[in-house]
């Protein structure tokens, strides 16, 4: 089997292209830059860079997403998934930080597709997945509250956490502006109502176009002047920067390397997700591995642009399958339309009012907070709901990065204690019916275990948090057997503690002069038992392949 595998898949569609399909992906390509747009300039802003650095971020990741990925038809760029993080760290680290932790994670990323971990990501937990993604979704919102009332500080700086924005904003709650408030409100209820009338043209772009055109007539013919634009605020630069390789020291790296992991762990999480989303409407399958190398390259290539961190972005890929995309060409078209609306049409953005731009982003939150599944999980099992909230509360109190730790160490608690429940350890010391071994009655006599002899039937895996159960019940029946018989036939694996477990409990009943014979090892535990010399203790005479076989063993020994 080799280790490194990569398959783009522009390689494979471009074997039968065609002009029509060529066709296709360009209405498709066209479409979704325009899409892109919008929500580029949106996500930058709120993630505390330049409006331009957003969409820097959708052409060059979303480019080398296209060129490079394992999926037909995934969209890369800046997501809302990424705003909390992104701002955290230009808050405490400055942008310098964000390059290296972007670049760091970007490395993460290529590794966990070369070693094919691709598959791992999507056994993290489901409650996890949307804790945080409610989480983030509550947070955005929150950081658009002062553009949508159009709040004034006085100079004060806005706190970074959840509880201290809602303190400063209750008490500056007396600025209000509430011209900024209506242009939030019309922005959401145009986006909110355009899937009715159109939908290929998205409710972002009308919202933005209508709304920045009213916003700039009332400011030339109404004298309204009070409706804070990106152009006050920004200073836009149409071109692409120069690349810039950041200064690296050890100390930054150590004090990021967390973060970096948050960013890498969230971005292989959405762009699967949205890849695998994606096959479920066209029909094929994407090399999970091949993507995160080429989300990994993306994450190198773009921060040394200015660009922020990227990934698959399930709405935009959703907008291109809809619009007829068919291969990564499509997306490489998106990036080329992005590009060239940076370079010609971008002094265009100085107009667009940030109380729009808000509107656009609670639009956002509304649809990551998925408060529907949210809803629905807090009627399943109490470890689930357990994780959701504390997930949730963690992303939204502290921050991303503290709530997939926290969140995922839970998880696994609680799987280990559910495993622990399932795992039965059971011990026979008369006899053994044959009709209960199979699902098919034998008819057969019942089977007489000789006095002496103990029969321990463990049922799930032998890890270390039933190797102290096994002992707990054999401590419990205080007795010394002259023969102990360990039926191991539904042990599907071992691990570490397991086999020190068995060692422990071989050498002190050596002590005891009791004898300890395994009945039925499965391949692939009598193969773990075997490399780590465990049979050389206990000897291959006590390993047999079946009941039958270990009393007769058991019968030698006690003659």
């Amino acid at each position: 089997m080799k280790l490194f595998e990569f398959k783009p898949k522009l390689v494979s569609c471009l074997k039968n292209y065609s002009k029509e399909t060529f066709m296709a992906d360009l209405m498709a390509g066209v479409i979704v830059g325009i899409v892109a747009l919008p929500l580029a300039i949106a996500f930058g802003i709120a993630s505390g860079v330049s409006p331009e650095k957003g969409i820097i971020t959708a052409i060059i990741a979303g480019f080398i997403i296209s060129l490079m990925g394992g999926s037909k038809v995934q969209i890369g760029g800046p997501t809302g998934a990424f705003i909390v993080i992104i701002y955290g760290i230009i808050q405490q680290y400055g942008e310098a930080g964000l390059i290296v932790a972007t670049l760091m994670a970007g490395i993460i990323l290529i590794l966990l597709g070369v070693f094919k971990l691709g598959a791992v990501i999507k056994f993290i937990p489901y409650p996890i997945i949307v804790g945080f993604t409610s989480g983030i979704a509550v947070t955005i919102f929150t950081t658009q509250i002062a553009d949508i009332f159009g709040l004034s500080f006085g100079g004060e700086k806005v706190p970074g956490d959840f509880i201290g924005k809602w303190m400063i904003y209750f008490h500056h709650f007396d600025t209000i502006n509430w011209w900024n408030t209506i242009v939030s409100i019309v922005s959401i209820i145009i986006i909110a109502i355009t899937p009715r009338f159109s939908k290929k043209i998205p409710g972002s772009l009308i919202a933005i176009v209508v709304v920045t055109l009213a916003v700039y007539l009332m400011k030339t013919y109404g004298g309204i002047d009070c409706i804070q634009t990106i152009g006050d605020r920004f200073t836009i630069k149409s071109e692409l920067p120069d690349a810039v390789v950041p200064a690296l020291n050890w100390e930054a790296i150590r004090e990021l390397f967390p973060v970096a992991i948050t960013i890498a762990v969230l971005g292989a999480i959405e762009s699967l997700l949205s890849a695998t989303v994606a096959d479920g409407v066209i029909g094929d399958r994407h090399d999970s591995n091949t993507e995160l190398i080429a989300q990994g390259t993306a994450n190198i290539v773009a921060p040394l642009f200015g660009g922020i961190p990227a990934t698959g972005a399930i709405a935009r890929t959703m907008t291109n399958i809809n619009n007829g995309g068919k291969t990564p060409i499509a997306g490489i078209i998106h990036a080329v339309v992005l590009l060239l609306i940076l370079l010609f049409l971008m002094p265009l953005a100085q107009y667009i009012p940030m109380a729009c731009l808000a509107g656009v982003l609670v639009i956002v939150s509304y649809n990551m907070s998925g408060w529907r599944v949210f809803k629905a999980l807090l009627k399943n099992p109490k470890s689930d709901v357990t994780v959701l909230l504390i997930t949730f509360f963690l992303t939204v109190i502290f921050d991303l990065t503290v709530a997939i730790e926290i969140g995922l160490i839970i998880a696994c608690v609680l799987f280990m204690k559910r495993v622990m429940e399932t795992t039965e350890i059971s011990v026979i010391t008369d006899e053994i019916d044959p009709n209960k071994e199979s699902d098919i009655a034998v008819n057969e006599e019942n089977i007489i275990i000789p006095k002496g002899v103990e029969v321990y039937e463990i049922n799930g895996p032998y890890f270390f948090g039933i190797a102290t159960k096994f002992e707990e019940t054999m401590s419990q029946l205080g007795d010394r057997p002259d023969v102990r018989i360990i039926r191991m036939r539904k042990i599907p694996f071992i691990d570490s503690t397991g086999i020190h477990n068995l060692t422990t409990l071989c050498e002190m009943s050596k002590r005891e002069k009791t004898t300890v014979i395994l009945s039925g090892v499965n391949e692939k535990v009598h193969k773990v038992l075997e490399k780590s010399g465990f049979y050389e203790l206990l000897g291959k005479e006590n390993i047999c392949p079946n009941i039958y076989v270990a009393l007769d063993r058991a019968k030698e020994v006690m003659q």
